[in-house]
C-alpha cells in the first residue's frame, strides 16, 4: 500500500558542496544546516497519488491557459449587458497585468514557505476572482474579479511545476511536465472554441463558473496527497513573518519591479487597442516610466546578489541562459498562432467559430501527442536537448509552411501544415524546464521556473500587440491593392468573422471577394513569417541547453555544464561573503 519511493541518499558531490555553504548562505536558504540537508531523503510521491497530483496541476494549468483565450468569444455579450465598449481592453489587460506583477514574487515565496499551503492561497484567489465575474453586475466587478483572478493565477503555474518537481525524481519530470503542459496549452487553442459553446448556449458566466467545481476537486485532491519538500523550511510564526519581510522576499525589489511591469503592459495596452496614439503623451511617458524603473530594479538586484527577487547568478548560468532564449522564441510562437490560427480559417476559408475550433484539432492533438512522447523519451534516454532542436526546427518549417496557405489550399494540406505545428509546438515547451532543474540547485528552483513562466507571459503580450499591428498595417496596404474600394477602417471595425469579412463586399461589387481574401491571407503570411524568425531563435538557442542526461542525480553528474553551473554559484556566493 505505500505510495511513496525514497530517493538515494545524497551523493558525496552534494555533501562536499554542503560543506563549503557559508554562514551567509545558511541565513539566506531554507536549510536548517548542512548534516540535515546531506542526510535527508526525499521521498517521492508514486502509484495513484501521483497520477492524480499530475492530474490536478495539468487540469489547473488548463484552466489557466483557458482563461487567457475562453473570453475573445464571449467579450460581445458582455459589453452588450454592460454597456461598457470602452472596457473591452480591461477584461484581458487587468488579468495579465495583475499575474505579471506578482509572478517573479511567488517564486521567492515558494522559496520560503510550504508549497502545498502558497499554492492552495493562489488557487484560493483564482476561484474568488472566478466567482465575483460570474455574479458580477457591473463591468466595474468584473474587472475587479479580473485583477483578483489574475493575482491568484501568478502563483499557479509556477506552483503547479513546483509541485512535480518536488514530487518526482529528475529522470521523471520531462513525462509529467510535458502532461502538464500538453494539456494546459489544450486550454488556449480551445478558448475560443468553449467561450463561444457557453456564451451561444448557455450564458457568458459560465465562461467563469467553470473554473470553480475543477477547482474545488483540484484543491481537494492536493490537500488530500502529501507533497514533498526537498528542503527544510521554517514552522509558521510572527519570527518567520519578520524575517521573510524584512530580509528574504526582496520586497524592495518588488516594490520597484511591479509598477515597472505594470507601466510596460499598460503602454503596449493603450497603444494596441487604439484608445492613445503610439506617439501620444501617455504612452511615451508610460513607456519611459518602464524603462527608467528597469534599470533601477537591475541595479537593485544586482546590489542584494542572490538574496534578489531575481538572483542575478540565474543570468551567469550559459545554459540557463540558453533556455531562457529558446523560451523566449518558443513562446511568440505558441501564444501567436494560437490566437492567429482560428483567424485564418474564419477570415480566409469561411468557417464559423466553432468550425473553426474543430479545424484546429489536428494542431491540437499533434501538440499534445508530442508533448507526451517527448516527456517520455526525455525521461528514458535522458537528454532533452534533440526535443529542444527538433521543436525549434519544426516550428520554423511548419510557420514556412502556413506563410503558403491561402483561400485554396486544401484539406489535406493545412491539416498537414498544422501537425507539423502542433509537433513543434508540444515537443519543446518543456524543455527549458527541465533544463533549469537540471543544472540550478534546489533553492534557486522555484524562482528559476516563476522567472521563465513570467518571461512566457510577458513574451506572449507584447508580441500580440506587435504581431497585430503587423496584421492591421498589412492589411491597410493589401486592400488598397487588392479590393480598393473597401475600406480598412471598415474592415478593423467589422472584425475578423467569416460573416463580416465577406459583408465587406458590396453586393455589386462582387468580384473583389477575391480581392479581400487574398489581402487577409497575405497579411497573415507575415506573422507566420514573422514566426519562422522566432522558431529560428529558438532553434539555436536549443544548442547552448546542454548536453545532459537527466537520469543522473545532479550532484554525480559529471557533465561540465553542470560543474561549470555550480562554480558560477558557488563563486556568486563567495564575492557576497566579502
Amino acid at each position: 500500500m505505500a505510495t511513496t519511493t525514497s530517493a538515494p541518499p545524497t551523493t558525496t558531490h552534494e555533501m562536499s558542496s554542503n560543506k563549503e555553504t557559508s554562514p551567509a548562505e545558511n541565513k539566506l536558504a531554507p536549510v536548517v544546516s548542512s548534516t540535515e540537508s546531506a542526510k535527508a531523503q526525499i521521498h517521492y510521491v508514486t502509484g495513484v497519488r501521483l497520477v492524480l497530483l499530475v492530474a490536478s496541476v495539468s487540469l489547473i494549468t488548463f484552466l489557466l491557459l483557458l482563461d487567457q483565450s475562453i473570453l475573445a468569444t464571449a467579450i460581445p455579450k458582455i459589453t452588450s449587458q454592460f454597456h461598457s465598449l470602452p472596457d473591452i481592453g480591461w477584461y484581458s489587460g487587468v488579468y495579465q497585468l495583475a499575474a505579471a506583477a506578482l509572478q517573479p514574487l511567488s517564486g521567492k515565496i515558494y522559496t520560503y514557505l510550504k508549497l502545498k499551503h502558497v499554492f492552495l492561497f493562489h488557487l484560493f484567489l483564482f476561484e474568488l476572482g472566478s466567482l465575483i465575474c460570474g455574479v458580477a453586475n457591473s463591468s466595474s466587478m468584473l474587472i475587479g474579479g479580473r485583477t483578483l483572478a489574475g493575482l491568484g493565477s501568478a502563483g499557479l503555474m509556477n506552483g503547479g511545476l513546483n509541485i512535480i518537481v518536488n514530487s518526482t525524481p529528475l529522470e521523471k519530470r520531462p513525462l509529467y511536465t510535458g502532461i502538464m503542459i500538453g494539456i494546459g496549452q489544450m486550454g488556449l487553442v480551445t478558448g475560443p472554441l468553449i467561450g463561444g459553446a457557453l456564451t451561444e448556449h448557455v450564458t457568458w458566466r459560465w465562461c467563469f463558473y467553470i473554473n470553480l467545481p475543477i477547482g474545488a476537486i483540484t484543491a481537494a485532491m492536493i490537500t488530500l496527497i502529501h507533497i514533498p519538500e526537498p528542503t527544510s523550511k521554517a514552522p509558521y510564526s510572527l519570527s518567520l513573518l519578520r524575517d521573510l519581510v524584512l530580509h528574504k522576499l526582496d520586497l524592495p525589489g518588488f516594490a520597484i519591479f511591479a509598477p515597472s511591469c505594470i507601466m510596460l503592459l499598460l503602454a503596449l495596452q493603450f497603444g494596441g487597442d487604439g484608445s492613445h496614439a503610439w506617439s501620444s503623451a501617455t504612452v511615451i511617458g508610460l513607456f519611459v516610466g518602464a524603462g527608467v524603473l528597469a534599470i533601477i530594479f537591475i541595479a537593485w538586484e544586482a546590489r542584494v546578489g542572490e538574496k534578489a527577487m531575481i538572483p542575478g547568478v540565474l543570468f551567469k548560468n550559459r545554459i540557463m541562459l540558453a533556455a531562457i532564449g529558446q523560451q523566449f522564441g518558443l513562446s511568440v510562437c505558441v501564444f501567436i498562432g494560437a490566437l492567429w490560427v482560428p483567424t485564418y480559417f474564419q477570415s480566409v476559408k469561411g468557417a464559423g467559430p466553432t468550425e473553426s475550433g474543430v479545424d484546429t484539432l489536428p494542431q491540437v492533438l499533434s501538440q499534445v501527442l508530442f508533448a507526451v512522447v517527448s516527456g517520455i523519451a526525455v525521461s528514458k534516454l535522458g537528454y532533452y536537448l534533440p526535443w529542444a532542436v527538433f521543436s525549434g526546427a519544426a516550428l520554423a518549417v511548419g510557420n514556412g509552411l502556413m506563410s503558403t496557405l491561402d483561400q485554396y489550399s486544401s484539406k489535406g494540406k493545412w491539416i498537414g501544415v498544422l501537425i507539423v505545428v502542433g509537433a513543434g509546438r508540444g515537443s519543446g515547451m518543456q524543455m527549458s524546464l527541465i533544463a533549469s532543474q537540471a543544472v540550478l540547485p534546489a533553492r534557486l528552483i522555484s524562482v528559476s521556473l516563476a522567472l521563465l513562466i513570467f518571461l512566457q507571459n510577458l513574451t506572449a503580450a507584447i508580441f500580440l500587440v506587435v504581431a497585430n499591428a503587423i496584421f492591421t498595417q498589412s492589411l491597410i496596404k493589401k486592400l488598397a491593392q487588392y479590393a480598393p474600394s473597401v475600406s480598412p477602417q471598415a474592415a478593423f471595425k467589422a472584425g475578423s468573422s467569416s460573416d463580416a469579412v465577406r459583408k465587406l463586399v458590396a453586393p455589386d461589387r462582387p468580384w473583389e471577394l477575391e480581392g479581400v481574401l487574398d489581402a487577409y491571407s497575405e497579411s497573415l503570411r507575415n506573422i507566420w513569417l514573422m514566426m519562422v524568425a522566432f522558431a529560428s531563435l529558438a532553434f539555436l538557442f536549443a544548442f547552448g541547453m546542454g548536453w545532459i542526461d537527466v537520469r543522473k542525480k545532479k550532484g554525480s553528474q559529471s557533465a561540465k555544464e553542470v560543474q561549470d553551473s555550480e562554480q558560477g554559484i558557488t563563486g556568486e556566493r563567495e564575492k557576497e561573503e566579502v
